[in-house]
């Protein structure tokens, strides 16, 4: 497995990570915990070094099986996990915060889920309307400096929020959704964070497994999953939207290797400093993703790519409308 550099900080790691939060939040039920650690092991094993988890993702349970499926390799990969979700008794979801107080003592919580003595990337998982982000950069720039934290990191947050953080604590990472089906964060993010020298993590980065091929109109989800209630999702999008796949499908096969492969593969052509976390819950999907690191596409095949998508508009909306209203701009 190749590694790659978070922007223009010291932070190293494979070429594509693995996005955790499958494993026991929003895609059905969670699988049980043996496998779920089996598998992040898989990964281990195979070279990868860089694990995405948060808080919010059970809630808590996934930091908890992804520290204990890491503990044996301390010292040897990177962890990110994400504060700014505030849960009530029950420890269900009721709604944004980051108020410094709270994301000292969230931290001290996910310090001893996850295991360790200090949280490799730290992002803010969503960006509080009612807390000033220098005030949350500046509790992160504290945590650091108490050796609590070594990277700070943002998630979904637009160019303006991400230039008032920098200014205060260095950004290493901003993670927001980015692939072929999802094409936004060329127009402002990719630049902006290319001057700043600030790293990217695209998560759904295989539109959230549509781009695997794997889904048409007829694909019947969980209820516990949360493309149920994502637009894009829609029976009549996903008929539109097969285009998209077929491109893939197409340069796929010319390469002899898969849609999902092809899809990361154009990932991690974009930009050197742009690391993707594909999740999955199967060891042989695993396998398959990260052959995707070892697609060359040369710039032919880019180009065609390019041309091919330019002439596919993808339809559907990426969030639903309550979700969409945390994305900052």
């Amino acid at each position: 497995m190749q590694t790659r550099m978070l922007g223009n900080s010291n932070l190293e790691v494979s070429a594509l990570g693995l996005g955790c939060m499958g494993l026991s939040f929003g895609l059905g039920p969670a699988i049980d915990k043996p496998q779920a650690i089996a598998l992040i092991r898989a990964a281990v094993e195979r070279g990868v070094t860089f694990f995405d988890t948060a808080q919010v993702y059970g809630p808590y349970v996934n930091e908890e099986v992804v520290g204990e499926a890491l503990a044996p390799f301390r010292g040897k990969v990177v962890i990110a996990t994400k504060f700014g979700f505030e849960f009530d008794a029950n420890g269900k979801q009721i709604g944004l915060c980051s108020r410094p107080e709270y994301i000292r003592q969230m931290t001290e919580d996910s310090l001893k889920r996850l295991g360790v003595d200090a949280i490799d990337l730290y992002y803010q998982h969503r960006v509080d309307p009612k807390v000033p982000i220098e005030e949350v950069a500046g509790t992160v720039r504290e945590l650091i400096a108490a050796g609590k934290v070594k990277h700070f990191g943002l998630s979904e947050a637009g160019v303006r929020t991400i230039r008032r953080a920098h200014a205060v604590q260095p950004v290493t990472a901003l993670q927001s959704e980015y692939s072929l089906f999802w094409r936004e964060p060329e127009e402002e993010i990719l630049p902006a964070l290319e001057e700043l020298g600030i790293g990217f993590v695209p998560f759904s980065p295989l539109g959230k497994g549509f781009l695997t091929g794997k889904i048409d109109e007829t694909t019947a989800f969980d209820k516990n999953d949360f493309r149920n209630t994502v637009p894009r999702f829609d029976p009549e999008n996903r008929k539109a939207n097969q285009a998209l796949v077929g491109l893939l499908g197409t340069i796929a096969a010319k390469k002899n290797v898969t849609p999902a492969q092809i899809a990361l593969a154009w990932l991690l052509a974009q930009k050197r400093w742009i690391v993707p976390i594909p999740g999955t819950t199967k060891v042989h999907r695993l396998e398959e993703n990260l052959g995707g690191a070892a697609v060359d596409l040369a710039a032919d095949d880019l180009r065609e790519i390019e041309t091919a998508a330019a002439k596919i508009t993808v339809q559907g909306a990426r969030y639903s409308e309550s979700a969409q209203k945390m994305i900052d701009r």
